[in-house]
């Protein structure tokens, strides 16, 4: 088994894209890349713990090969806005794959520089590739919330305008 850890805005929107297919065993979320011991969903909010809200994936690279992995975070992003996704803004809801492998840097790397070269963005790519730290789960509350609070995540998923985008983007990556 192989991690993979993405940040994509909020959490709740990136569990369910990764969480029914063959060969992943888990999609955790929960904070990383910051500089406080096991921060809370309060003080990762706060913007102060540089902290990313992101999910971490527990993969068989056998069933499910982290090239897919990208294709399906770069799918359920805007890769230009480097502020926020959608209508969560600050440095806790930016993207970045925290990568944990050199193999992972230069695949992450390699499809970021693609994605720039297609003209698929009118504006420069701004998801960090950044090498992977200690990453803390989040509260339980927050664990499969699409699955929990179903009513409460889809009217979060449309109202932040990510439905709509992730629905252009299938167009975009045909």
């Amino acid at each position: 088994m192989e991690k993979a850890t993405f940040a994509g805005g909020c959490f709740w929107c990136m569990v369910k894209p990764f969480d029914s297919y063959e060969g992943i065993e888990k999609v955790e979320s929960g904070y990383t890349g910051g500089h406080l011991e096991n921060p809370t969903y309060e003080q990762v909010c706060s913007n102060a713990t540089g902290h990313y809200e992101a999910v971490q994936i527990t993969f068989d690279p056998d069933k499910f090969s982290y090239d897919q992995l990208l294709e399906i975070f770069w799918m359920n992003i805007d890769p230009t806005d480097d502020n926020g996704q959608f209508f969560d803004r600050g440095s806790s809801y930016q993207t970045a794959v925290f990568y944990h492998s050199e193999e992972q840097r230069e695949k992450a790397e390699n499809t970021k520089e693609a994605l720039n070269a297609s003209g698929k963005f009118n504006m420069p790519i701004a998801t960090k590739i950044l090498p992977a730290t200690s990453f803390y789960a989040a509260e339980d509350y927050h664990q499969d919330y699409y699955k929990k609070n179903p009513a409460h995540y889809n009217r979060y998923f449309v109202g932040s305008g990510r439905a709509a985008f992730v629905e252009k983007m299938r167009e975009v990556f045909k």
